[in-house]
């Protein structure tokens, strides 16, 4: 059987509900087999990060071409990555290995408000990775702070934010409504032929720790499964929406809880 692989490349939730846990288990909910690329260890829960560890850049490189010089990956997610070596090492594994579709998630700030980026490696991100990805999935919060301005409250100051960072070099950025306000979430993906929103209805939860990383990873998916972006992006926002609404079935923690991944299995 021949079953399509994504990777992800990010940092480790220890208690699962976001980073590389995430990602792991959205690619076995959707049906494709997942590998991974440790670039931090995140000592993390439901109410927040209390420490991290940084995996030294070199092991990151191990580990990039381990998985590439033996599986034939079909799609990448990239997710925190915590300093600017690693972004470097990141960049230079994509230009060594070529892989068709790359996934982008600027993770900045975590779900508590916890920086998980520094403002020495913004720059890197900016002009060594940025210009690789296919896609780039910031909130709104992240997409104003690679631009140094204020959080877009407009559709049409979102649509100009866009457009501003396509000129960074990536080829579409999707920036997700997730963090704005009024009755719908809506989720915009901006390519340099047009403009696509994407609705869902608010839902009324504080458990979805992992959000932004989950639907960075099913995005991946669909592309690792021969979808075009449009498809991508419309068949991930659904799903993960339907893990929102979900999540309240789980009893995870004593703060913002996960989503749930296997919501179309218990």
């Amino acid at each position: 059987m021949t079953m399509p692989i994504a990777l992800t490349i990010a940092g480790s939730d220890s208690s699962g509900g976001a980073g590389i846990q995430a990602d792991l288990k959205t690619f076995a909910a959707l049906g494709v087999y997942g590998a991974s690329v440790i670039t931090a260890l995140t000592a993390q829960n439901t109410q927040g990060v209390s420490a991290i560890h940084q995996v030294p850049s070199e092991f990151v490189t191990a580990q990039i071409d381990s998985v590439f010089s033996d599986l034939r990956v079909d799609a990448v997610k990239i997710g925190m990555l915590g300093q600017a070596a690693t972004i470097d090492a990141v960049a230079a594994g994509l230009v060594r290995w070529s892989p068709k579709h790359v996934v982008l998630d600027p993770v900045m700030i975590a779900s508590s408000g916890d920086r998980l980026l520094p403002a020495d490696a913004v720059a890197a991100l900016r002009s060594k990775l940025i210009p690789r990805a296919g896609l780039m999935t910031p909130n709104l919060p992240e997409a104003a702070a690679l631009l140094d301005e204020s959080v877009a409250e407009t559709e049409t100051a979102i649509e100009k934010q866009g457009k501003r960072l396509l000129e960074m070099g990536c080829s579409a950025v999707l920036i997700k409504g997730g963090h704005g306000e009024g009755a719908e979430s809506i989720d915009y993906l901006i390519r340099p032929d047009g403009t696509v929103a994407f609705a869902a209805p608010r839902i009324g939860t504080n458990n979805t720790h992992g959000t932004g990383c989950s639907l960075s990873s099913a995005i991946a998916v669909g592309l690792a499964m021969g979808e075009e972006m449009e498809m991508a992006v419309r068949n991930a926002k659904v799903w993960v929406s339907a893990a929102i609404r979900a999540a309240d079935r789980l009893d995870i923690g004593h703060g913002d809880g996960p989503i749930h991944h296997f919501h179309r299995f218990y």
